[in-house]
């Protein structure tokens, strides 16, 4: 354990329903990004480490698969429960960890609960179906069962959310988990292992190990226990997990982040979009895989826009996630930031203009910080526009038409997300259906919600959280046939 916020913070695997040290006593200094002190240490699993969790998970599976769906559904629930009566200890953990504001990691905490909260709901409606056969003795039922033990790796930028949207669908169905957290930012992941101990879910259903990603998935996919595999990260650790898991045949899910295009129309209440977008844009300093990352707007109203745009900016105050005024906080990590600053350096040697920020803050020596970015005169060749951004960078560029816009908008590797902003129905719908991308926001952009699909298409990745269809990963239907033996009416 250690003392966070005057709470205390578990630092131990979780395996089999007990805290431990990893065998060998190796652990990992965790970092806060606002300061680059370590607040924590948490083990570095070895190969036996992840052995005994993967046996307690085979066993686990064995023991939830057989609990009944209402036992499941109240065991969410209490989950859920209970990360809403932490949401300030989970909150003050989180900002901790990977620096996001306060009041941005209370929100997602308490969207953490959600997922647990609809989930509990959806273990007990995991529907089947009948179907008449050719003949009247035959008997034909196709129902959903769990899939297995399941392996979920979940990335540093939302350490509450991103595994909370494994944990709750693949526990409703009725499938083990092993989590693997982010090695940047594991202790939100252990403070869940925490809440299903308290929630009295059996041991081995839930475990959690800490330590480098890379080494843990290598073990835990190469055997036959683990049957399904969900991870939100990069196109590269996507492509390389997925080649493990093939060798084993293994089910995988996958959400490998975006490049969301913004299309704002000239009928668009200016203003209010740029000021809407400016914040949207520098939440979590822009460390969102669904964030708006390029913003295409009408050629007429482009230049009122880019003027609200950095106005709102430049109201946006920078600091440390543990100050309640702050609006941005920093980078999860000096990486983060050295490639924020290469990308501005590419963009503004090609052409484009800062018309904002476009450095590490002069206040901010310490801290992994980058001053919230907004650059026009941007175009295809630079790197900004087409790879990923996951900073606090806005490139702000013009289209003449919608068919101009939706081809710019397409123009990516990444299908996760796009918006728009109009007041015409029209162009609302014809933009939304005509975006190549898993989701589409009209006039706002916090679409992500418990209740709806989350995922993307393209090099965004394969496969749903959220929804009724986020349960559906996590099972696979068996289909019986059964001819009755008496005689033929």
């Amino acid at each position: 354990m250690t003392t966070i916020g005057n709470q205390p913070t578990p630092t131990q695997l979780y395996v089999d329903g007990q805290w431990r040290e990893a065998a060998d006593g190796e652990r990992i200094d965790v970092v806060d990004p606002a300061t680059e002190q370590v607040i924590a240490t948490v083990p570095r699993a070895t190969a036996g480490d992840v052995d005994d969790a993967l046996a307690a998970a085979a066993t686990g599976f064995d023991r939830w698969r057989a609990t009944g769906a209402w036992q499941r559904s109240a065991a969410l629930r209490t989950m859920a429960e209970i990360v809403r009566d932490e949401v300030d200890r989970y909150a003050a953990v989180m900002t901790a960890e990977q620096g996001k504001p306060l009041a941005q990691a209370r929100a997602e905490v308490l969207a953490s609960a959600d997922q647990f909260d609809w989930y509990a709901d959806e273990a007990r409606r995991i529907y089947g179906r009948t179907v008449d056969g050719h003949t009247t003795d035959v008997r034909i039922t196709v129902r959903r069962e769990p899939i297995g033990p399941v392996a979920a790796f979940a990335p540093w930028n939302f350490p509450s959310l991103l595994p909370a949207r494994k944990l709750a669908p693949a526990l409703a169905a009725g499938c083990s988990v092993i989590l693997v957290p982010p090695i940047e930012a594991p202790l939100s992941s252990l403070l869940f292992a925490e809440a299903a101990h308290r929630a009295e879910i059996p041991a081995g259903v839930v475990g959690v190990v800490t330590g480098d990603p890379a080494e843990l998935s290598e073990r835990l996919l190469a055997g036959p226990i683990i049957r399904k595999v969900s991870l939100t990260g990069s196109v590269p650790v996507g492509i390389a997990v997925s080649t493990m898991a093939a060798r084993t045949l293994k089910s995988v899910s996958m959400e490998l982040g975006g490049h969301s295009p913004v299309l704002v129309f000239p009928d668009a209440d200016i203003e209010a979009a740029a000021a809407l977008c400016a914040v949207g844009k520098f939440r979590n300093a822009g460390q969102v895989c669904i964030s708006a990352s390029r913003f295409l707007v009408h050629e007429s109203v482009a230049a009122q826009f880019t003027e609200e745009f950095v106005r709102a900016t430049a109201a946006l105050r920078l600091g440390p996630g543990s100050d309640p005024a702050t609006d941005v906080g920093p980078l999860g990590s000096a990486r983060r930031r050295e490639a924020v600053a290469a990308m501005v350096d590419d963009a503004v040697g090609k052409g484009a203009t800062v018309a904002h920020g476009g450095s590490r803050p002069v206040d901010f020596q310490v801290g992994f910080f980058f001053e919230p970015t907004v650059l026009t005169g941007v175009s295809s060749e630079m790197s900004v526009m087409t790879d990923e951004p996951f900073g606090p960078i806005a490139p702000i560029t013009t289209f003449t038409d919608l068919a101009e816009a939706i081809k710019v908008a397409n123009s990516t590797a990444y299908g996760l997300a796009g918006f728009v902003f109009t007041r015409d129905l029209d162009t609302a719908y014809r933009a939304a259906e005509e975006l190549d991308t898993g989701m589409v926001g009209v006039n706002h952009l916090t679409i992500a919600t418990a209740q709806a699909p989350f995922g993307g298409v393209k090099y965004s990745g394969f496969g749903s959280e959220g929804g009724t269809e986020g349960i559906d990963d996590y099972t696979h239907p068996k289909y019986v046939n059964v001819r009755l033996p008496g005689p033929r009416p």
